[in-house]
């Protein structure tokens, strides 16, 4: 396990230090959850179009339960295993780029909640309406990039984002496979 932990610091090292000055300010919007406000609205418009009124309701059940489920389960998992962020980790402060004068996380970083939660939505989400648009397979995009925000500033090892990213496809797939039973 330290050989794992060990290249995960070092992965982490060398992603974290692609960053440059000029890319900062984009990736510090990208991070913040508010900013992915109009593709969440344009996901909930398209939801309703293809589903209609009942459907979509349904539909935005299920996905609030995901995401209950998924952050308990985040929750849980860094509470019991309480990983330090790296930014917090004083024997990286020398090693890898930090803003925490913009955003100073203190909660705990094993795994990552917005990998586990954007995957979760987006598997759902692509899964739900894959057979009736094709073009859906590029919501695979959002949970990358948001995810790769947040090892660019510093706040998550790659291991929380792999981590995330698992929890959230498996808690994606099964609660789908559970509302296509019950719709």
């Amino acid at each position: 396990m330290d050989t794992v932990l060990d290249l995960d610091v070092k992965l982490l090292v060398y992603l974290n230090n692609l960053g440059n000055e000029r890319w900062d300010t984009f990736w510090i919007y990208i991070t913040k959850q508010e900013h992915w406000i109009p593709l969440f609205v344009v996901l909930l418009l398209f939801i309703f179009k293809i589903s209609g009124l009942k459907k979509g309701l349904y539909t935005l059940f299920a996905v609030a339960i995901l995401i209950a489920v998924t952050n308990g389960l985040t929750d849980f998992v860094k509470n019991s295993v309480a990983r330090l962020r790296p930014c917090n980790v004083a024997e990286l402060k020398g090693q890898i780029r930090h803003f925490t004068t913009i955003y100073n996380p203190q909660s705990y970083s094993f795994f990552s909640g917005h990998s586990s939660n954007s995957a979760a939505v987006t598997a759902f989400i692509v899964l739900l309406f894959r057979k009736q648009q094709k073009w859906i397979y590029l919501m695979l995009l959002f949970p990358l990039v948001f995810a790769y925000s947040r090892i660019y500033l510093g706040f998550h090892f790659p291991l929380d984002i792999i981590a995330g990213y698992t929890v959230g496809i498996i808690t994606g797939t099964l609660i789908y496979k559970g509302f296509k039973r019950i719709i």
